[in-house]
């Protein structure tokens, strides 16, 4: 005798049966090839970032893919070279002996010169020489840059130059930092030096604190980020610079907008057109 079973499956238990069977035919890696495979991730996006944040190496003036010399130059005690510029009355007959430091995002060619009437200069008497600081312009980097050897460039050119014992020194923007070099390290050779609207460090620890934070607020809203990238994080500067993501800062963009109306009509327009005539396109 043959009985017949007529059995049912519920749709919930055919459901929870396809899974079963998906589970246990899915692929996976073993723990072992995951783990090494993050490791190589890891690497590759590390690789990635510090080649993000290393700057191209330099091109040499004069040498073999690098920009023409167009300027004077003279040659370090270390083998580098140094570019200059002569404006005003000859040194010869000159009442004031001048050396005129550029700042930031600029050469020889940005100098006090450009700011005096040839009348006054005459009238003064005023040789001015002006120079491209290591890895600016025409003059060769200088990878084992301090702030003393800054200084001792200074003298060194003055010394070539035949500039005599005693240089007057102006200082604008960051290049007035240089000044604090020369005075540190030079102070027998400096008659007189001068800082034109030089950039701060917010951080230093002889200003007043609450000077500093005022000051620090003051700036507009990418250049703190900037200057914060720069004291915090200094070798995230090149990256912070070439960026796309974010404004970056105000010197860099040539922003005029950190200037008064005022100086933005008598000096900084003018000055930035007079760039077009020496700044190549980037």
């Amino acid at each position: 005798m043959v009985v017949e079973v007529n059995s049912k499956i519920s749709p919930s238990s055919a459901r929870a049966h396809t899974r079963k069977a998906n589970q246990n035919s899915s692929f996976q890696l073993p723990p072992e090839v995951l783990n090494k495979l993050l490791v190589l991730l890891s690497v590759g996006i590390l690789a990635w970032g510090y080649q993000a944040i290393q700057p191209p190496p330099p091109k040499i003036c004069g040498s073999l893919g690098g920009p023409p010399i167009t300027a004077p130059r003279i040659k370090l005690s270390d083998g580098r070279n140094l570019a200059y510029k002569e404006e005003g009355v000859p040194k010869e007959g000159a009442n004031y002996k001048i050396v005129s430091v550029h700042g930031f995002d600029s050469c020889r060619h940005d100098t006090i010169a450009k700011f005096l009437s040839p009348e006054l200069v005459e009238e003064l008497g005023l040789y001015i020489v002006s120079f491209d600081r290591p890895g600016y312009g025409e003059s060769d980097p200088n990878p084992k840059r301090t702030v003393k050897s800054m200084a001792l460039d200074i003298e060194e050119l003055a010394d070539q130059l035949g500039l005599g014992s005693k240089l007057y020194v102006v200082g604008y923007s960051m290049g007035g930092e240089v000044l604090w070099s020369v005075l540190k390290y030079i102070p027998h050779r400096i008659a007189g030096a001068a800082l034109l609207a030089p950039v701060a460090n917010y951080w230093w620890t002889g200003f007043p604190a609450n000077l500093s934070k005022e000051a620090y607020k003051k700036q507009l809203w990418n250049d703190q980020l900037a200057v914060g990238v720069a004291h915090y994080a200094p070798w995230l500067t090149y990256w912070w610079n070439t960026q796309k993501w974010f404004s970056s800062c105000s010197a860099v963009a040539h922003n005029p907008g950190v200037f008064s109306t005022k100086d933005r009509e008598l000096v900084m327009m003018p000055h930035w057109q007079s760039r077009k005539t020496y700044v190549v396109p980037t």
